[in-house]
């Protein structure tokens, strides 16, 4: 088993495109590189320069490697929003510039409300219907394959709380009628278990198509009171629900135990999901959170 360590800007409150008050991007590579990690993603479209010189110029003078990149598509259909599409097109093609070899590939994030307002306590009558279903399924397929005959890109899907794929019987469903050549897994413990699924029994399930981890905690009270509540996610980052590494309810040795009979071999990228404005120390957060998996054998 070998496992590199990554984080992304995600950990530093650069949640989404328009995610106010954002620190600039050149700190934070800073900080990820003063952490200890190894790698980083891109973040959202347009926080990091898409100039590839550019670009391949600060990831060397900090000796990061850039991995990959968290896409959004609408696969319900995917050039119903064009801008979106868009977007998506011009970040796989500059990760293929950049010589990167994955794609974390999600549908188009807490769009159906209903979806939105039920996150973490979806029911089967919330899914998408038949055809719907069969359409999702054909189009992730399809950009999958467009990805890897058009930039090299190897995709791997990440189930995501707000979005079709969340709870364990959509994830499952979903992963048992795609094609394994084409689409692998993006294990991300954090929103596994925010969406109902124990992420260690998760990995068993899926093991030969783990190809990809975002390690993020996950507490279960926490979870538990704003899902009582009917909060959303937003109202679970605000409450903390992604605590630091090992502070949670993810087993993460167990996990490792797992990855380790699976031989794994690929990057694990650390998140920990937090708001801008918070008091938050990223940088703290990041460092305490690379000891914690070194200290049960990770990296």
């Amino acid at each position: 088993m070998h496992i590199r360590l990554a984080s992304a800007p995600v950990s530093w409150g650069v949640l989404l495109k328009d995610t106010p008050n954002v620190p600039p991007y050149g700190p934070v590579l800073d900080e990820i590189r003063a952490a200890g990690y190894a790698g980083t993603e891109l973040g959202p479209y347009g926080y990091m320069p898409m100039q590839a010189d550019r670009l391949r110029r600060e990831l060397a003078e900090r000796g990061l490697t850039l991995l990959s990149a968290y896409v959004q598509v609408n696969l319900s259909d995917a050039q119903a929003n064009q801008a979106v599409y868009d977007e998506a097109m011009q970040v796989t093609h500059f990760l293929h510039e950049m010589g990167c070899q994955w794609m974390v590939l999600s549908d188009l994030l807490f769009a159906p409300d209903s979806r939105s307002k039920r996150a973490g306590r979806i029911r089967p009558e919330d899914g998408l219907p038949g055809q719907a279903w069969t359409a999702f399924v054909r189009n992730a397929q399809a950009f999958a394959r467009q990805m890897r005959e058009e930039c090299g890109l190897k995709t791997v899907y990440h189930p995501h709380v707000g979005a079709w794929i969340e709870s364990p019987q959509e994830v499952d469903r979903f992963l048992s009628e795609t094609d394994p050549d084409l689409i692998g897994l993006c294990l991300d413990t954090g929103h596994a278990m925010y969406g109902g699924d124990d992420p260690v029994d998760l990995c068993r399930r899926w093991g030969s198509r783990v190809r990809y981890l975002h390690l993020k905690d996950c507490s279960q009270p926490i979870r538990q009171r704003v899902l009582a509540s009917d909060g959303d996610y937003f109202d679970g980052v605000k409450a903390g629900v992604f605590p630091e590494l090992g502070k949670g309810s993810v087993d993460f040795p167990a996990l490792l135990k797992v990855l380790d009979g699976l031989n794994f071999d690929g990057w694990a990228v650390v998140e920990q999901d937090i708001l801008p404005g918070t008091g938050a120390d990223p940088l703290a957060s990041a460092k305490r959170n690379l000891a914690y998996l070194r200290s049960i054998g990770i990296g």
